[in-house]
């Protein structure tokens, strides 16, 4: 893989999820996602930091991700100018390979992604399974058991033949 193809996965992860991102009722914000403790908006909230997040990451910055700032009353344009933001961050420094890999960013994305599709009843055929699966590899190597924490439930069953964002979600201890 080369920077410029990693460039184009994430640019794509980016896109899907800000075109979900326009497809969230308005009615709807007050509903129950995948994550318990999390209501659509809640989701919303934190799926539209997350980009700036990153990009502060790349530029070397700490990050705290338990404060999830309000994605304002356009979460979608917000989502689109954090991930030019990102995609800035990440050409400027060369950061694919920095402290937050695309592999990472894959991850949080494709989790996410599926977990708003679901939320609002959205078909996840038509996603970018290699966002998936890239996201899906890299929580494979590095999460356990032991390092969860809040953010991750025990892995749950993906069916058989399931699709790569069933797969990642089901690894991420969502109920598929």
């Amino acid at each position: 893989m080369t920077t410029d193809d990693d460039a184009a996965v994430l640019r794509r992860a980016l896109d899907q999820l800000a075109g979900l991102l326009d497809d969230v009722p308005g009615g709807a914000l007050g509903d129950p996602t995948p994550c318990p403790q999390w209501r659509v908006q809640d989701l919303v909230d934190h799926i539209v930091a997350a980009p700036s997040r990153f990009a502060a990451m790349a530029r070397g910055r700490a990050v705290d991700w338990s404060a999830t700032p309000s994605a304002g009353h356009d979460p979608a344009a917000r989502f689109r100018a954090h991930a030019d933001d990102l995609l800035h961050a990440v050409a400027g420094d060369g950061a694919l390979g920095s402290p937050v890999s695309l592999d990472w960013q894959c991850a949080e994305l494709a989790v996410h992604t599926w977990d708003l599709a679901t939320a609002i009843g959205r078909p996840i055929g038509d996603l970018d399974a290699e966002v998936a699966e890239r996201g899906l590899a890299f929580m494979r190597a590095g999460l356990t058991d032991d390092n969860r924490g809040p953010a991750f439930g025990p892995e749950q069953p993906a069916p058989e033949g399931a699709d790569a964002y069933r797969r990642i979600a089901a690894f991420a201890g969502r109920s598929v």
